[in-house]
Order: structure tokens, then C-alpha cells, then sequence
């Protein structure tokens, strides 16, 4: 500050602190980037689903007709098992981007790492210590038992790859309450109660520049062919849409340790697991198949029928809307597609269940678009055929389904809809 001569007669210096304002420009650069990619690869995956099923399903039939000793049943087989691999790197790219369907039950942490606990020890070696510390009042969470056994396979797969010439591995759970002392250190983490999944290592340790990169879809350290770069991508998307939030902590030299918070559902008791209804070797009853795509349209008729079943399809949810018109609602089962022009899935099964409310509904998709889930978490009553299926468990579940409400008899549909006509 200068006085009336020009002359300095005070000097004021003003620091600010923007340590927070770059955390938060970081955090919002890498999410617009995970965004991204997000929304790409899930398009992508839902249109490939379309056309591994169709790869894979021809592939099966074409195996089952095929002898032992065909000349070609080693090629065929070996399409068969790339359309699989092809099936599960999809799926890996739906987790990431957050539009795989999720069937939340609670769950116990402890229980899940236990029946794991075997297949970890084959996973990462003899060279490998592993250590399993479970908390004896831990509280349960409400989650996809499939996709937290993927968390946890992932992180050790990925904790053993960082452990080349052996080392300490440890698994713990336990229970935190995080305050708002918490957020501030763990950021982004929102106050609350959670149950912690840590799983530690002894490894080589990330940098910094690693870390900002590490759950960046197809981001790698590894050599070229040993690693695809989705497993820390697949935990991310798992862990953010069971609504917790994944924490990594590593330093070169010194090993890393992740920690998977997940919300508790406290004081709510394990829900007990379905009983599958028998299979029937058989088809019987007619079910209407709803799929745009004519491939796997085709395929999924095709299987049908070879099974008993009387199959009517339909390329559209208008035309799916004029064949029940003239069915006298006699159709068992609607399988239709999740998302299709026009009409979705879900709107197509409003419709009809309207005309025909005995009509079960089977929904396929790769993914659901939010036409049938609410944010991706699957809605009681509701039942989800994931693309790309194989042969054998479309019919499963189509037979599973059809068990729950068995297919009437024509005497007794005749006589229910002369009793309905009094």
C-alpha cells in the first residue's frame, strides 16, 4: 500500500490454501474420465452381448450334434470357448460402467471370504502367505453375493501379481463409523456405518501417478498379454454400485492395502437362499418370444422348440401386442428383451399382463438401461436372463419359471375359461 508520495508504507501478502480445490479438480477430471469410458464400453457391451449369444449358441448346438470323433468338434469347441471368454470380458466391461443387474441379498462378509478362501489358495500359490482375519461382530451388508466374490478374487489376483517372488497376503474384515474427522482424511468417503473389507499385501507398492490411474479400464502395469487392465476397473464399478466406496493406500517398496467399505444393514437377519424348482427334461405351454435382434431371435426359438415348447415370436412390442390379441391368452411365458425400439421390455409386460395376468414374464438383456432395474439394483418379483446365455440356461430358466405356475392341461384351461365366462 502507497501513501499520497507513491511511497510503500505497508507490504500485504494474502496465502491462500487451494490444497482442497486441486483434491476436488482431480477427483472431478478423473470422474468425467471414468464417465466416459463408462458410457462407451457399456454401449459397446450391450450390442456384443447380442452377438455372442448368437456365437455361442450356435456353437453349443452345433457341439451337441456333433460326435466324439468329429474332425471339427475341436475347432468348433475352441469358438465356443472364446465366445465365453469374449462373454466374461463384457461382463467385466458392464461392471466397470456400472450397468450389470445386481440381486442385493444380506449378506455375511465373513461367510463369503470363507467359502472363497479355497479357491484364493489356488489363485495365488504356494509362495504366497495368505492370512485371514475375520471380525466376530461383524455387522452384515446388503449386496450381490457373485459380485463381491469378484471384488474379492480381483484384489487378491491383483495383490499376487504385485508378490512375483511370494510374499504376505491379508484379508480382514471389520466394522467402522466414520464420522465427519473420517471423511475429511478418507475423502469423498461420506459419513457413516460401514463394514470393511481390507485386503493387504506385501508387494512391490504403487506411485502416486499409479494410483491416479489404477481403476481406469484397461490402465495396466503388466506386460503385454498378462493382464487385461478391467480387474481394479471391475472392483471399482462393483463397489460403487453397491453404493460403498474403495479406498488404496501403497507406497514402492512398502506394499499396498485396500479397503472396501460397504454401508451395513444392521439389526436385518440373512435371507434365505431359493429353492430351485425340478427342471423338467420336457417343454410344456407356449411362451412368446419378444427380441429384435433376428439372430438371436432365431437361436432362442430354435432352443425352445427343440425342447417341447410351442413358440410364437415377435420382432417388436407391436407385434408381440397383435399376437396376444388373437392367442385367446393362452401363452405362458413372455421372454422379451429388455431394450427394443419403440417400446421397452417392461412397458411391453405392462401391457399385456393387462390381457393375460397369469402370463409369467422373463426379461433377457445385456444390460438394463434402467428399463428394468432402478439403478441397476433388480426389483422384487422380477427375473433377468443375462446375455449371452447358453442353450442349456435358457431352458433351465425358462423351465424354472414355468414350475412355479405349471402349464395347465387343455381340459382344465377349457374349463377356467368357461368358469370365467359365467
Amino acid at each position: 500500500m502507497r501513501n499520497d508520495n507513491g511511497e510503500v508504507e505497508k507490504l500485504i501478502i494474502v496465502n491462500r490454501d487451494i490444497t482442497e480445490r486441486r483434491h476436488l479438480e482431480q477427483q472431478l477430471l478423473l470422474s468425467q474420465r471414468l464417465e466416459a469410458v463408462g458410457k462407451l464400453s457399456g454401449g459397446i457391451a450391450h450390442d456384443f452381448n447380442n452377438i455372442l449369444g448368437v456365437i455361442i449358441g450356435y456353437s453349443e448346438a452345433l457341439l451337441q450334434k456333433m460326435g466324439a470323433d468329429d474332425p471339427m468338434r475341436e475347432a468348433v469347441d475352441e469358438i465356443e470357448k472364446a465366445g465365453q471368454r469374449a462373454a466374461a470380458l463384457t461382463q467385466q466391461l458392464l461392471a466397470f460402467s456400472r450397468k450389470q443387474v445386481l440381486e442385493p441379498k444380506i449378506l455375511d462378509l465373513n461367510s463369503i471370504v470363507a467359502d472363497v478362501e479355497k479357491m484364493l489358495r489356488r489363485l495365488i500359490g504356494a509362495d504366497v502367505n495368505l492370512e485371514i482375519t475375520p471380525s466376530p461382530t461383524l455387522e452384515r451388508v446388503k449386496a450381490d453375493r457373485g459380485q463381491i466374490e469378484q471384488v474379492i478374487l480381483n484384489l487378491a489376483v491383483n495383490a499376487r501379481d504385485a508378490m512375483p517372488r511370494g510374499g504376505q497376503l491379508k484379508i480382514e474384515t471389520m466394522n467402522a463409523d466414520l464420522d465427519e474427522n473420517d471423511a475429511r482424511s478418507k475423502r469423498y468417503i461420506v459419513p457413516g456405518h460401514y463394514a470393511v473389507l481390507q485386503v493387504s499385501d506385501t508387494g512391490m507398492g504403487m506411485s502416486a501417478e499409479v494410483q491416479s490411474h489404477i481403476f481406469e479400464p484397461f490402465y495396466t502395469t503388466k506386460e503385454q498379454g498378462k493382464g487385461t487392465g478391467l480387474g481394479l476397473a471391475t472392483v471399482y464399478g462393483v463397489v460403487k454400485q453397491s453404493g460403498g466406496y474403495i479406498w488404496v493406500e501403497s507406497e514402492i517398496g512398502k506394499g499396498t492395502r485396500f479397503q472396501v467399505y460397504l454401508p451395513r444393514a444392521e439389526g436385518v437377519a440373512i435371507e434365505p437362499s431359493r429353492k430351485e424348482p425340478s427342471v423338467v427334461t420336457r417343454g410344456l405351454g407356449t411362451i412368446l418370444v419378444a427380441e429384435d435382434e433376428p439372430s438371436l431371435r432365431k437361436l432362442t426359438c430354435d432352443t425352445l422348440k427343440e425342447a417341447g415348447y410351442k413358440v410364437l415370436e415377435a420382432e417388436d412390442a407391436p407385434k408381440a401386442i397383435e399376437i396376444v390379441k388373437h392367442s385367446d391368452c393362452r401363452i405362458d411365458l413372455l421372454l422379451t428383451d429388455v431394450v427394443m425400439p419403440g417400446m421397452s421390455g417392461r412397458e411391453l409386460a405392462e401391457n399385456l399382463s393387462l390381457k393375460c395376468p397369469r402370463m409369467k414374464i422373463l426379461y433377457m438383456s445385456g444390460y438394463t438401461d434402467g428399463a428394468v432395474a432402478t439403478h441397476g439394483v433388480l426389483e422384487s418379483g422380477i427375473v433377468i436372463l443375462r446375455k449371452p446365455f447358453s442353450r442349456a440356461q435358457l431352458q433351465r430358466n425358462v423351465a424354472e419359471m414355468l414350475a412355479e405356475n405349471p402349464v395347465k392341461g387343455k381340459a382344465e384351461e377349457n374349463a377356467e375359461h368357461a368358469e370365467s365366462r359365467k
